[in-house]
């Protein structure tokens, strides 16, 4: 099929996901054709086909995306110090970076049902990556006498359930600004798992 007058691979490409990225936030992975991804883009529905091979790949990547690009930044951050130093730096980015991709963040967490097995496994994979580094923190924490938790799993994934709750009730120009919602939420977590 002929490429639609005025695409090109280096801006199109990026423009399926982004329309992608959007359609599946707003409506839902089930509920969006490749053909309302093709309109978005402004290309015919057969020419997404030179971009992706199908709507599961599509997601696949969005997901694989955001959980490299999640990893990447983490290990930009700094590793050293006390249990509950690395947890607050742990708290303060995990809101940082989730606040600025809320559409992605809905993805990663609602549309994990629609995902091949061969492609949960891999997600589910990269999840688990991010959660062992703080579940390795609040172990830390244990066994330097800073941090209690009964069970160092489920304080895990409290932890990060109750940080991504930001992303649902953020918004910039609200009544605190993220710094002041790093500090809320830090405080909140420090007590939780305090010993």
């Amino acid at each position: 099929m002929a490429r639609t007058a005025g695409s090109h691979s280096d801006i199109t490409g990026p423009r399926v996901r982004t329309a992608a990225l959007s359609l599946f936030a707003r409506h839902g992975y089930a509920a969006v054709s490749m053909r309302q991804i093709a309109r978005e883009v402004g290309v015919q529905a057969g020419a997404l086909y030179n971009y992706t091979p199908d709507k599961q790949s599509l997601l696949f990547d969005l997901m694989q995306t955001h959980m490299t690009d999640l990893m990447a930044a983490r290990t930009d951050e700094p590793t050293g110090g006390t249990a509950l130093e690395r947890l607050e730096a742990f708290t303060r980015f995990h809101i940082r970076f989730h606040s600025a991709r809320p559409d992605e963040v809905f993805i990663a967490y609602m549309e994990l049902r629609n995902l091949t097995p061969e492609n949960f496994a891999v997600i589910e994979g990269l999840r688990r990556q991010y959660e062992d580094a703080l579940e390795s923190i609040l172990q830390d924490g244990q066994t330097e006498g800073s941090l209690a938790v009964p069970d160092t799993k489920v304080a895990t994934l409290a932890v990060i359930a109750m940080l991504t709750g930001v992303n649902t009730w953020f918004r910039e120009g609200g009544r605190l600004s993220l710094g002041e919602v790093e500090q809320v939420y830090w405080d909140m977590v420090r007590k939780a798992v305090a010993a």
